[in-house]
């Protein structure tokens, strides 16, 4: 019984170590969301703003760009997979692996050869550990992106894309990746980065029913130089406000992780306190009938 009682008790300090280890965590994830999320609502208005430029730019000329037209057939796509560096953070990393498989099933299934770009150990470990090969690896400070990632991320990506396909070029370029909604809500989601999808503006009446007037562009030197110009850096700030978001997105969900798991270590912890309560009550119990069969024994005995 008190061999019972000594595991209980080990448990008991076990667990309130590994408790504090997760409230820990816990608590810094807390305090790291704040300022990820203001990071990526301070991003959603140049994106927009630009994402609007580029769309006007690309409506209003004559030009074709070759980031902007779609190839008839195309047979080389690449996707870029956002995912973390470390884990604890519940089913997130493995989210966007399961979104990512299923883009790469459905354009197999189109007869599209798939080169990924990973960034985040998660996804590099997980191609690894399966044997798959992969085009280009980017790992560290997931948690807390710099704008040089997204920067050689986009040089690179888009070197490629401009290569023909004959020297290992891609016609298509998609980006998996979580995207931040709430605190409890954060959804894995694909984007098609190149060719660039550009929408026209729209001709309908607004909701006073006057047309909107379009601002009207001066381009200087031309609508091909600036074209040239805007849509890299469109490139480097969608790929910035998607590692933003993904950023976002782990600390979230290594809040709520490690919030689930304080919780269920403090279970664990009233849980093998009262089995070691009444351990020691069945211990005292029995010491006291030992007492007490002894007593009668010798009474008997005289």
């Amino acid at each position: 019984m008190g061999a019972q009682i000594r595991v209980y008790r080990q448990r008991i300090r076990s667990v309130s170590a590994t408790k504090k280890i997760t409230r820990a965590m816990e608590l810094m994830a807390a305090s790291r969301v704040v300022k990820a999320r203001t990071a990526v609502l301070e991003s959603a208005p140049y994106t927009h703003a630009l994402t609007t430029a580029l769309s006007a730019l690309a409506t209003h000329s004559n030009y074709d760009h070759p980031m902007t037209t779609e190839v008839e057939n195309p047979t080389r796509a690449g996707v870029l997979i956002l995912t973390s560096d470390r884990g604890l953070a519940g089913a997130y990393a493995s989210g966007t692996m399961k979104e990512s498989e299923r883009l790469i099933g459905e354009l197999r299934a189109d007869g599209k050869e798939v080169v990924p770009y990973l960034v985040g150990r998660k996804a590099v470990s997980y191609y690894k550990f399966r044997g798959r090969d992969y085009a280009a690896e980017w790992t560290g400070n997931t948690e807390k992106p710099q704008v040089e990632r997204a920067r050689a991320i986009s040089e690179r990506l888009i070197e490629d894309f401009l290569r023909p396909t004959e020297e290992g070029g891609l016609d298509e370029i998609h980006v998996v990746y979580t995207r931040f909604n709430t605190m409890v809500n954060q959804q894995a989601r694909v984007l098609r980065l190149l060719p660039i999808e550009v929408v026209d503006a729209p001709e309908d009446a607004n909701h006073d029913g006057v047309k909107d007037i379009l601002p009207l562009y001066q381009f200087e030197p031309n609508a091909e130089e600036v074209l040239h110009t805007m849509l890299p850096r469109y490139v480097t700030a969608r790929i910035w406000t998607c590692l933003l978001s993904a950023a976002t997105s782990e600390l979230a969900a290594r809040q709520r992780a490690m919030k689930s798991a304080t919780d269920n270590a403090e279970n664990l912890i009233n849980t093998y306190t009262r089995l070691a309560n009444q351990a020691r009550q069945a211990e005292i119990t029995q010491e006291i009938s030992e007492i007490v069969g002894g007593a009668s024994a010798l009474a008997e005995s005289k």
